[in-house]
């Protein structure tokens, strides 16, 4: 259900796209190579002796530290995460709106934008309902991004079509993120509730 609540897609520490570990490495003149499937980092610049070792490596998405190396080295560390969150951050509204494009939705900015705590961009996407007579065909998610490029959603009623694209929409990114998102039910306002209910029963009776 992507209606009346809102969903965060935390950032996993522990997992990284590799686009993404390509362009930190790019960015930050470090050295790699990609052995079977496999981003192996094995040079930080010529400043940092690895004696052959490799200082990190992406294998599936997970990322793997040579703690041996980095152990006394937080600053390397730091200076990765801080470049990989500024590029996760395109990368997350990149993903996003590729997902929901497939499903039909449309990019609408967010005209009354204004950042708090971590918040670094907020827009909508936009769906249309191919419903025959709904009063309300126009559902619109407000997606924020924060500076680490974790993700969060908000929606109200959305139509039964429009919802059920979202919802697979959102499942696509879970996939991309490499963690289950955290839903968090909101009020269902009066008006609404009844003609949920009576869309769950439809549901139920298709798939009968």
């Amino acid at each position: 259900m992507s209606r009346f609540e809102t969903s965060t897609f935390i950032r996993n520490p522990e997992f990284a796209n590799s686009e993404v570990i390509l362009k930190v490495c790019q960015k930050l003149g470090w050295a790699y190579e990609i052995i079977n499937e496999e981003i192996v980092v094995n040079s930080l610049g010529p400043n940092f002796e690895m004696e052959g070792e490799y200082a990190l490596k992406i294998v599936g998405n997970k990322i793997v530290y040579n703690t041996y190396y980095l152990n006394n080295s937080r600053e390397i560390v730091r200076n990765f995460n801080l470049k990989f969150s500024e590029l996760n951050v395109t990368y997350a509204k990149e993903s996003i709106l590729k997902e929901f494009k497939k499903k039909g939705f449309t990019y609408r900015s967010n005209d009354n934008l204004n950042p708090i705590n971590d918040e670094v961009m907020s827009f909508f996407m936009v769906g249309r309902s191919k419903i025959k007579g709904e009063t309300e065909p126009v559902g619109k998610i407000k997606i924020t991004i924060l500076k680490d490029g974790s993700i969060v959603t908000d929606s109200d009623y959305l139509p039964d079509d429009v919802n059920k694209l979202a919802h697979e929409a959102m499942d696509r990114i879970e996939v991309n993120f490499g963690d289950n998102r955290k839903m968090t039910k909101k009020e269902i306002p009066f008006k609404y509730r009844n003609r949920i209910v009576e869309e769950k029963s439809k549901n139920i009776i298709k798939r009968k």
